[in-house]
């Protein structure tokens, strides 16, 4: 029998309460403890009146302090109004294997992600191209010359090209037929003036017709760094006065049209032209004068000398003569194809020369992940063993005109050649560094032949390849943003473009390295340990490769049998991301966007390549007409002036 309990001799039942009654009893009971464990607020917890009301006018001062987070990209909304994507810019394409290649010239390409200001998740972005400033020469050859000589004199006319276009210059070469559009041909022309005084005025003319700028010597070539403030100076394209450089007699002029075409005016009009038979003997004597015939035609007030200009080297008839006899012996008529051939190649090595001489802590090859990526660095450690070989040159000992003081290069000295783990900024040190597409990367890094969604999730690490870039460069602290930022400027911004090369892994050959450099890389070796000819009666001296660089310290060397393996892999890599399989291209598409980061430095890197080879190639369809271009030359276009490199997008 169940239990009956009373109250008072009364009967009750007992039975639970229901549940809201439940909770707040619950809530009764933490209440009290509460108050009995921290005690009830006092007066001091409380915010006066004057404090409420100084946060009330100045809220941000009495935020809490909450640590910096990192910039996430902007993420679309797929709730918000629809936008276009920006109109397409002209030039800004290029076919690829890999994809076409494209790209979009804007001020906002500091963006860590292109595609937030593209609205385009395959174009980057790129900074808006600088304009090239003009420089002209003037170069007018014999009637019925010899087309080896012709083509001999063009050759150096390309060097003379493309040393100026290396320093950020568009080098033009005009002729007489400028000069025939100029107001003033016909009256010069009925002067009977001589040859040498003749030509000089013509060179002028033509470079009136132009409307100034600069005008140089076939045979006055830049030979100093990017950042020389004489380059610079002439880069900016503000001459306020017509002048030019006393130590270079009449190698090189810069100033604007009006000052330079109200020059040839007085010039003309000079009392000494008035009666040119009579006055023959000393207008000739003007030629031979600091300036040349036009300079010494005018007063000393109406073109200025600047004294203190050392960028550029002026290979004049008088310093060949004097400072090169090995060539200056072979410019006669019998040997003039040889002699122009050996003039070249000593200019080619002093660019050269100079470039070694500038980066004086040698060249860098930057292998970040250098366990598995030996494969990557071929074309980069290719090309920095030409650079740090000794130039073939038919005067070895020999220094350019600008630089008498220089240290002439010594195979049993080489220059420093070394493999880093990571990007550093130094500013005596050339680094080149090969960018990976991340399937390429993480392929050989994590030694797979193929990749899924699987792995990505669940064993890669997004973004290795830029985070190990910049690891020296920006420690550890920035997020994967801030080092894509930090590479594109030293990919791209003015300052730091000519101090570094970047290549793509999945390109098998470079472009236009001649170009980018300014000189021909070296296309011979000896075949020993030793200096020597190409022939027997070549004048030519050529030095032996440099070898391979050291290993990076603690990093182990791979067996043959794996870099045998690596090579397998980038192969693969290489067809998988070109692979026109939907479900190979998914996982390609997959991998973009598990390593957002490496992604944007690829496309950068691979966009920036590309631009300039197509400025170069529209450049070079222009002038393709005119003397010294490659077609001109004899050599191939596109071909980036011979030899082991060729240009491939």
């Amino acid at each position: 029998m169940p239990v009956q309990r009373t109250l008072f001799g009364r009967p009750i039942r007992l039975q639970t309460p229901p549940r809201r009654f439940q909770l707040l009893f619950v809530f009764i009971i933490l209440f009290i403890l509460t108050l009995l464990v921290f005690g009830p607020p006092t007066s001091a917890d409380l915010p006066t009146y004057e404090q409420v009301t100084e946060a009330v006018k100045n809220p941000q001062l009495h935020l809490p302090d909450l640590p910096e987070l990192p910039e996430l990209p902007s993420v679309p909304n797929p709730f918000g109004p629809s936008a276009h994507k920006p109109p397409v810019q002209p030039n800004s394409t290029s076919s690829s294997a890999y994809r076409a290649i494209e790209w979009l010239s804007d001020f906002k390409w500091r963006n860590p992600f292109s595609s937030s200001i593209t609205l385009d998740e395959n174009r980057a972005v790129l900074p808006p191209l600088k304009e090239r400033p003009s420089i002209y020469t003037f170069y007018d050859p014999k009637r019925k010359q010899d087309k080896t000589v012709s083509e001999a004199e063009n050759r150096l006319l390309l060097t003379w090209r493309r040393a100026w276009w290396a320093q950020g210059f568009r080098p033009q070469v005009l002729s007489r037929a400028e000069a025939m559009k100029h107001p003033r041909y016909d009256l010069v022309q009925r002067m009977k003036l001589d040859a040498k005084v003749e030509l000089e005025i013509m060179r002028w003319l033509a470079w009136g017709f132009m409307d100034g700028g600069v005008l140089a010597n076939w045979l006055a070539l830049p030979m100093a760094e990017y950042d020389n403030p004489m380059l610079g100076f002439l880069r900016r394209k503000e001459y306020p006065k017509l002048s030019r450089v006393e130590s270079l007699h009449n190698g090189i002029f810069f100033g604007e049209g009006m000052a330079v075409n109200e020059a040839i005016r007085k010039a003309i009009d000079n009392e000494l032209l008035k009666n040119v038979t009579a006055n023959k003997q000393k207008i000739a004597e003007l030629a031979t004068k600091d300036g040349g015939a036009v300079v010494n035609l005018l007063s000393s007030a109406d073109v200025t000398v600047d004294t203190k200009a050392n960028a550029v080297a002026y290979y004049s008839t008088n310093t060949i003569t004097t400072k090169y006899k090995t060539v200056a012996e072979k410019l006669t008529n019998m040997t003039q194809v040889e002699g122009l051939e050996l003039l070249a190649s000593l200019i080619n090595s002093h660019l050269h020369l100079t470039f070694q001489e500038t980066y004086s802590e040698g060249v860098a090859v930057v292998k970040p992940l250098p366990e598995h990526t030996t494969a990557l660095t071929y074309e980069a450690i290719d090309i920095a063993r030409n650079l740090t070989q000794c130039p073939g040159t038919p005067m070895p000992k020999s220094c350019p005109p600008n630089r008498p003081k220089c240290t002439p290069c010594n195979p049993n000295k080489p220059r420093k050649l070394q493999l880093l783990p990571s990007y550093k900024d130094l500013s005596g040190l050339y680094s080149i560094s090969t960018v990976p597409h991340p399937y390429t990367l993480n392929s050989l890094h994590y030694t797979r032949d193929t990749l899924d969604a699987n792995f990505l999730r669940k064993s890669a690490q997004r973004d290795l390849w830029i985070g190990a870039l910049t690891k020296d460069m920006l420690g550890e602290q920035h997020s994967e943003s801030w080092r894509v930022v930090a590479f594109k400027d030293e990919v791209a911004a003015p300052d730091s473009a000519s101090h570094s090369l970047w290549l793509t892994a999945e390109r098998v050959t470079q472009a236009d390295l001649d170009w980018i450099f300014g000189f021909n890389l070296p296309q011979l070796a000896s075949p020993n340990s030793e200096p020597s000819s190409p022939s027997d009666t070549s004048e030519l001296i050529v030095f032996p490769r440099p070898g391979m660089p050291e290993s990076i310290p603690g990093v182990d060397v791979p067996e043959e049998r794996w870099i045998k393996n690596e090579e397998e892999r980038l192969k693969k890599a290489r067809e998988a991301i070109k692979s026109k399989d939907r479900r190979m291209q998914e996982i390609v598409d997959m991998v973009e966007k598990w390593n957002l980061a490496d992604t944007e430095a690829w496309k950068f890197a691979r966009a920036f390549s590309a631009r300039r080879r197509r400025e170069r190639k529209k450049w070079e369809e222009e002038e393709q007409k005119f003397a010294g271009s490659e077609r001109k030359a004899g050599i191939r276009p596109g071909a980036g002036g011979g030899g082991r490199w060729t240009d491939r997008l």
